[in-house]
């Protein structure tokens, strides 16, 4: 009887005879076949082993673990530990050694805090049939004025910083977003420096498409809006995804902030993983008509996972009679549902 191998097991014999085949010596030539010189030159090649392709191997090994994600994600809905869609995201934002970033930092601590619990009770009464999570979500590389002794326009929170505001979300049982701009960075390079924190389980990621100007040079964080494409989209998630495999981590949160559509260009190329979630973040500020509408034309018609929302306390109710939406307005008029709301 004939048997086919499952696609995962064709991928776990393809990696173990690719290790196999490096790990077996080379044939040698006969003694004679070199006493005249001829064979004798190639015979310390000939004895070496065949490379071993680690690019490949850790690129199988990856599909491998995607796979067997794919697989548990099918039959259950989810992996164990996701925390969407079973909960709504309610987050905090800003830089917690900065007044102006927004609520996180501009309050005192305790204050901050009480103001929070009331924002959540707000939250569960308003849709008690899903839990709300609380989270921070703190700014920890941001875009800057000047551009530094690099010419990369952005600065990374000291190790403290980021200490300190881990402390406070374990403290009052957040998770905890570390949020990227990168300047004239890019995530590549800067993503990587947040691997020791990313490595635990309670602590997500953001990225700021509006603060990423690798593509403009000579522009200046605030001159202009920047752009993200699919393809950095996808190399964030593939990172994400082999920390949560090699580290065995439940799925990680992924935050894109939109507000137009340049932000983020061939949003249709973004590939998903089921061990990381993505969420695509209205972040544009306004009267409640306006961001409704950019809601719609930059999140629901352009879909890639999960959605989310952003309330400004300094900036949507300007001017007057403008107001900040509240949760049942928020729950009623937008679709879908979001899944994260970040108040700023």
């Amino acid at each position: 009887m004939l048997f086919s191998l499952t696609p995962r097991a064709a991928l776990v014999a393809a990696t173990f005879g690719l290790l196999a085949a490096a790990s077996l010596p080379a044939c040698k030539t006969s003694p004679n076949e070199g006493e005249n010189g001829g064979a004798a030159a190639n015979d310390s090649v000939a004895n070496k082993p065949a490379p071993v392709d680690t690019i490949k191997i850790k690129a199988m090994a990856m599909r491998r673990d995607s796979l067997k994600a794919d697989s548990i994600a099918k039959k259950t809905g989810q992996l164990p530990g996701a925390i969407l869609p079973g909960h709504r995201i309610i987050a905090f934002y800003g830089n917690i050694r900065s007044k102006g970033m927004g609520i996180l930092g501009r309050e005192p601590k305790d204050q901050m805090f009480r103001k929070f619990a009331g924002v959540l009770k707000e939250w569960q009464a308003a849709d008690p049939s899903i839990p709300v999570q609380a989270a921070l979500h703190n700014v920890t590389i941001t875009a800057q004025g000047s551009p530094g002794k690099d010419g990369k326009w952005r600065l990374m929170n000291s190790k403290a910083t980021i200490e300190e505001v881990i402390s406070w979300a374990r403290e009052h049982k957040c998770i905890l977003f570390l949020d990227v701009q990168p300047g004239h960075s890019t995530l590549q390079v800067e993503v990587p420096k947040l691997e020791p924190y990313l490595k635990q389980p309670d602590i997500h990621l953001g990225i700021d498409p509006e603060f990423s100007l690798a593509t403009m040079p000579g522009v200046r964080p605030n001159q202009k809006i920047g752009t993200l494409d699919a393809k950095d989209v996808n190399w964030t998630i593939n990172y994400l995804a082999r920390l949560v495999s090699e580290n065995k981590l439940p799925p990680k949160v992924l935050t894109v902030h939109r507000f137009t559509r340049k932000m983020l260009t061939n949003y249709k190329n973004i590939k998903l993983d089921p061990r990381v979630q993505v969420v695509m973040h209205m972040d544009g500020h306004g009267e409640p008509t306006l961001k409704k509408d950019s809601y719609h034309d930059y999140i629901q018609v352009e879909p890639v996972q999960y959605t989310g929302f952003k309330l400004f306390y300094e900036y949507d109710a300007r001017p007057k009679p403008h107001h900040i939406m509240t949760p049942e307005e928020v729950l009623t008029q937008l679709t879908p549902k979001p899944l994260y709301i970040q108040y700023q």
